[in-house]
């Protein structure tokens, strides 16, 4: 059974590789391993070692230390609005979909985005 931190550093992996558009192909390339060696990291499988957790740090462009962060906030929980109904995942960025929307997101000119954030609050205030 996986330890979690083990499922936690293989999640923040997961989260950057998403955010960065980058294959698990890729980032296994780039650090010299197999790519089947990242889908076990990625789902805690694997433990990864402190010289791989560098690498890969290195090839995603964050600190080794970012894939330890939320560490003690990574309880399975809920954010709640104030009604007391369960809305948003609390680690949203565990979501495929958020993950792909976030991308996205940040591929819009700076000026198109406050707009699509105005609408996303009209739309959610209508919901």
């Amino acid at each position: 059974m996986p330890h979690r931190v083990d499922i936690h550093v293989g999640q923040k992996l997961r989260q950057r590789r998403w955010l960065v558009g980058m294959t698990q192909q890729e980032l296994a390339a780039m650090v010299g391993i197999k790519f089947q060696q990242i889908q076990k990291y990625e789902t805690g499988a694997n433990r990864v070692s402190a010289s791989r957790l560098w690498d890969i740090a290195e090839a995603l462009n964050v600190t080794a230390a970012h894939f330890f962060e939320g560490m003690e906030d990574a309880a399975d929980t809920k954010i709640e609005s104030p009604e007391g109904k369960t809305k948003t995942p609390a680690d949203l960025l565990n979501d495929k979909e958020a993950m792909d929307l976030v991308r996205s997101y940040y591929a819009i000119p700076e000026n198109q985005r406050r707009r699509l954030i105005d609408l996303a609050r009209v739309l959610s205030d209508v919901a």
